[in-house]
């Protein structure tokens, strides 16, 4: 899972991923950092298996380069197609010219170069359809002919109703403005744990995007202390979760995504999926030859094996199971 993280210059876009991966990278390069999601319920079962390995699914965090001017440059549209969600931060502070926080028109013109981007690759695609069959046209061309008068009235294509089905037929041409967006309003100190402005929490809605408040600087300050400091740290500034565990939560909630487990003999591990896979998806995160070979899974669920206090009776389930979260999986393979 990795979001791509992008802001206009002086956003605070790199000390949010400073915060976020303690890597203290600067410049003008894209930076990855990976953070561990925090999830108590790997060590109760790691102490009920009798493993020592204990390993957390992962969020990969992009720090993607800007143009001087605007949010996007080439190479941060370019690097956009590889990652699962978007995460724009925005500059809700006064910046060191005095200049005044605009949040809202910066959303604006971030969203307007997704849909600008994506309308360059639709028109590209309908003209190779012209030519290629002739001026006839099929059902490809009278779909991207809606999503160009969508994109065509500035609507990105998150706010167009789809199918799952539709949306994955339309991955291959990495279109920017359908990927899930996690709007950050990057406030000064002393605005630090109040709401999203009203502004912004009305234009959320009409963009189909998320939106959560925090302070990058304040944050970056509470990530370099010891770990045992920082709850009463977060607690004095009326913060009840850190910035890693803020967005951790803003992004699988952004991505709608649940937790399952395997257990092996050396190690216990969280995987991510989308709510509502089913089984043999599971099996292809966990290896792309179990889902080939898939025959049938042995569920348990986490709160089953706390209700019984040991290794819980597992079921059998074929493939219309749908995965829920805290199942512990083990795929079957074969007949």
């Amino acid at each position: 899972m990795k979001a791509g993280l992008v802001g206009l210059p002086q956003s605070g876009k790199t000390t949010l991923f400073n915060a976020l991966t303690a890597l203290h990278r600067a410049g003008a390069h894209a930076h990855l950092g990976a953070i561990k999601v925090p999830d108590a319920r790997l060590d109760a079962l790691a102490a009920l298996y009798l493993v020592r390995k204990v390993v957390h699914a992962e969020i990969v965090f992009v720090d993607l380069p800007g143009a001087r001017v605007s949010a996007l440059g080439s190479d941060a549209l370019k690097a956009l197609a590889d990652v699962d969600a978007l995460c724009l931060v925005l500059r809700g502070f006064v910046g060191p010219d005095g200049a005044a926080p605009e949040p809202l028109r910066q959303l604006r013109e971030l969203d307007a170069e997704l849909v600008r981007a994506d309308l360059g690759v639709i028109e590209r695609r309908l003209d190779r359809l012209r030519k290629t069959h002739g001026g006839r046209t099929g059902g490809e061309f009278h779909e991207l002919e809606t999503m160009k008068q969508h994109l065509g009235a500035d609507r990105p294509l998150r706010t167009l109703a789809m199918s799952e089905a539709e949306r994955l037929a339309l991955a291959p041409f990495g279109l920017l403005s359908l990927k899930p967006m996690l709007v950050v309003v990057n406030v000064g100190e002393a605005d630090a744990g109040k709401p999203v402005p009203a502004d912004l929490e009305a234009e959320q809605r009409a963009r189909g995007v998320e939106t959560i408040a925090l302070c990058a600087t304040l944050e970056a300050e509470i990530a370099e202390l010891d770990p045992a400091e920082q709850p009463a740290f977060l607690e004095s500034l009326g913060l009840s979760e850190s910035v890693r565990d803020r967005l951790i939560h803003a992004t699988y909630h952004l991505l709608d995504l649940l937790t399952f487990f395997t257990v092996g003999e050396d190690e216990v591990r969280a995987w991510t999926l989308h709510r509502g896979a089913k089984a043999p998806r599971a099996a292809g995160r966990i290896d792309p030859e179990l889902e080939r070979g898939f025959s049938r899974i042995e569920v348990t669920h986490y709160d089953e094996i706390v209700a019984a206090r040991e290794k819980a009776r597992s079921h059998l389930e074929g493939k219309e199971y749908v995965v829920r979260d805290g199942d512990l999986l083990r795929v079957r393979t074969g007949h």
